[in-house]
């Protein structure tokens, strides 16, 4: 019966991962807040009984199916940035300078101010903190509606209206990776000794370390992979010639694996991949090609999960949900991140020249579209294969809660906010 209803499940979210997007194109709903009522729907019949949905029982099953979601929509997000950013070139990490202050400055707010919140109604610090990291990213697969549509391929300059749009979708591809030395935090006070044995460790190895590794590692990938699609001497190896877009798979795969492998963090070496090797060739059409492919596959995985995560809702998992949890939730969404955001983004009163600044409506808008969704779940499955005291039910009750509720509001406003910003383009 299991199987069955697998199958169905799954037939389902590709039907409807085709269907849903023009279908709700113009529309102030989005497929997500269908997926996830489809599924609560589902959830109130007899249809998925014996399908794995206690996050207790099937924790590993969860890590990896969230894990491999997010890393395919890093992908899809690291091909479709047409900024350059090199190491070596000041003038492009200017450009990015909205996204620096939001990483920098409004992602440890938001961390700061949930486990502080924990903390005060309750919570023991390592499990406010995990809660405070799982939540903080923006998520790359949940915010599609308001990020770049793809890559362009014409040999454009940067449009600079588009900056609200970059600002979101390049905060949202690397953000997933640089929560994770919260997380460690997490762990690590739940399962270490003092905090004095091990606090040189985690900021030396798991604060900085990892990063650089995980960076250095998608950076060698990404120029490795460009060199062989575009100028290897053997033409069967020129894949960009023949058009195989299923090279993103491959890439996407490699820079994880290899990331994790030498110690550093998987979900940057992929977006960093994604950008090493879009700097390549970047007329190119193949990367749209590419990043095709990465789209395409991330909406089937993205519904699939939204269905699943619908029917879990109305079969137990919020169950554990109290006041702190919605207060945590709608706070987070509704006055933290924003003013968070907003603060990050402020104009200093002395900017370095080239540096890159949005509107205050665009402020406010990139503050408020914080969007939470699979990035924390993973989170949540990881750290709680590591300490049993990471695994409380009343954590995934609460996450849910909070993705649920992005989904429906940040959904409903994404539409008309980002029109009435950018008529062109809304």
């Amino acid at each position: 019966m299991t199987a069955d209803v697998a199958y169905v499940v799954f037939g389902a979210s590709l039907l409807l991962a085709i269907i849903l997007p023009d279908l709700l194109n113009r529309w102030a709903i989005s497929a997500p807040m269908v997926l996830v009522g489809i599924g609560m729907l589902i959830g109130l019949t007899p249809l998925p009984d014996g399908m794995p949905l206690d996050p207790q029982e099937n924790r590993a099953a969860i890590e990896h199916v969230a894990g491999l979601v997010v890393i395919v929509a890093l992908m899809g997000v690291g091909l479709a940035i047409d900024r350059p950013l090199s190491l070596l070139d000041p003038k492009t990490w200017r450009r990015w300078s909205p996204t620096w202050r939001l990483l920098a400055i409004g992602m440890p707010l938001c961390i700061a101010a949930v486990a502080l919140f924990g903390w005060v109604a309750g919570l023991a610090p390592a499990v406010a903190i995990l809660l405070g990291a799982a939540l903080a990213p923006t998520d790359p697969v949940l915010a599609s509606d308001v990020q770049v549509a793809g890559p362009q391929t014409d040999d454009h300059e940067v449009d600079e209206s588009d900056e609200l749009r970059f600002t979101l979708t390049s905060e949202a591809g690397l953000n997933d990776g640089l929560a994770f030395p919260f997380v460690y935090l997490a762990i690590m006070i739940a399962t270490e000794d003092a905090v004095s044995h091990w606090a040189l460790e985690w900021v030396g190895f798991y604060l900085i370390g990892k990063v650089v590794i995980g960076v250095l590692a998608g950076i060698v990938v990404g120029k490795l992979l460009a060199f062989i699609a575009f100028r290897s001497s053997n033409r069967s190896l020129r894949v960009a010639e023949r058009g195989e877009s299923l090279l993103a798979l491959a890439a996407l795969i490699a820079a994880y694996g290899v990331g994790e492998i030498v110690g550093g963090y998987g979900f940057l070496s992929v977006f960093v991949c994604a950008l090493s090797f879009r700097s390549a060739e970047r007329s190119h059409d193949y990367h749209a090609a590419m990043h095709e492919v990465a789209e395409r596959l991330e909406r089937l995985l993205t519904l699939f999960v939204l269905l699943i995560l619908g029917i879990a809702l109305t079969r137990g998992l919020l169950d554990a949900l109290d006041w702190r949890g919605v207060v945590i939730g709608l706070g987070l969404i509704l006055v933290v991140r924003p003013l968070a955001g907003v603060l990050a983004l402020t104009s200093w009163p002395r900017r370095t020249s080239g540096s890159t600044e949005l509107t205050r409506p665009q402020r406010w808008a990139a503050a408020f579209f914080g969007v939470r969704g699979i990035g924390s779940v993973y989170y949540l499955a990881y750290a709680g294969g590591e300490s049993e005291l990471l695994a409380q039910d009343w954590l995934w009750s609460t996450v849910a809660f909070t993705i649920v509720a992005s989904v429906l509001i940040h959904g409903i406003l994404a539409t008309p906010v980002m029109a009435r910003i950018d008529p062109a383009r809304g």
